[in-house]
């Protein structure tokens, strides 16, 4: 089955790019097209893709706003977000909006047809120790709060998982710290995203740096 992909910009020249690209993958269908953040929003509940690629500086809505309406939504397609800018801070809010993925418009061809498997098959784009870097520069405050109260119905060992993805761990690595198989540590990871009611990693980053569970350089 092809991974069905929305693609959101305002640049008609951008679009037909990224288009015709992806039209070069037989695993990828081009479902349909955006020129905004409101009719990204709008086309991905008619065409149901199971990725959209989202442009972050568009009229109307942007896309990281679009992106937050999406994951408000309920909407199951992953958003993988497209910028001209490396900054950092549209990465966290792409992040914290429930973006699945970061790439820059002038990635090569290869990087974005592996970008958008990777956040189709639901895993996060970002290497895991980027996102603990960008997290570790927006969070060196005291955290808003506690966590949240659904933490507590995490098992010990899920919440050993919990600490070292949000240190940058890989699973291979983690399976290695906690003597676990791999297959392990996904399945716990796994519990730890349904209990929390978060999309993938990258929430899960997020929420433990925001909550107070792990603390930018500070060792557990």
């Amino acid at each position: 089955m092809s991974i069905r992909v929305l693609i959101a910009d305002d640049q008609t020249l951008v679009r037909a790019g990224f288009r015709k690209i992806l039209e070069g993958d037989p695993a990828i269908e081009v479902v349909g097209e955006a020129a905004d953040g409101l009719e990204a929003v709008e086309c991905s509940r008619v065409l149901v893709p199971d990725v959209v690629l989202m442009d972050i500086r568009m009229p109307g809505l942007d896309g990281i706003a679009a992106t937050r309406r999406l994951a408000q939504a309920g909407v199951a397609a992953r958003v993988l977000v497209l910028t001209t800018f490396d900054r950092d801070d549209y990465l966290y809010e792409a992040m914290k909006a429930g973006a699945s993925g970061f790439l820059l418009k002038d990635a090569r061809r290869d990087q974005l047809v592996h970008a958008i498997r990777t956040v189709a098959t639901g895993d996060a784009l970002l290497a895991p120790a980027l996102v603990r870097r960008l997290v570790e520069d927006f969070c060196r405050r005291p955290p808003p709060g506690g966590p949240p109260p659904a933490v507590a119905e995490l098992t010990q060992r899920e919440l050993e998982v919990l600490r070292l993805v949000a240190r940058g761990l890989s699973n291979t690595e983690i399976a290695k710290e906690l003597f676990l198989s791999q297959a392990t540590v996904k399945t716990h990871l796994a519990h730890v995203l349904q209990k929390l009611d978060l999309r993938d990693r990258v929430q899960a980053v997020v929420l433990a740096y925001e909550s107070g569970l792990v603390r930018p350089g500070v060792e557990d």
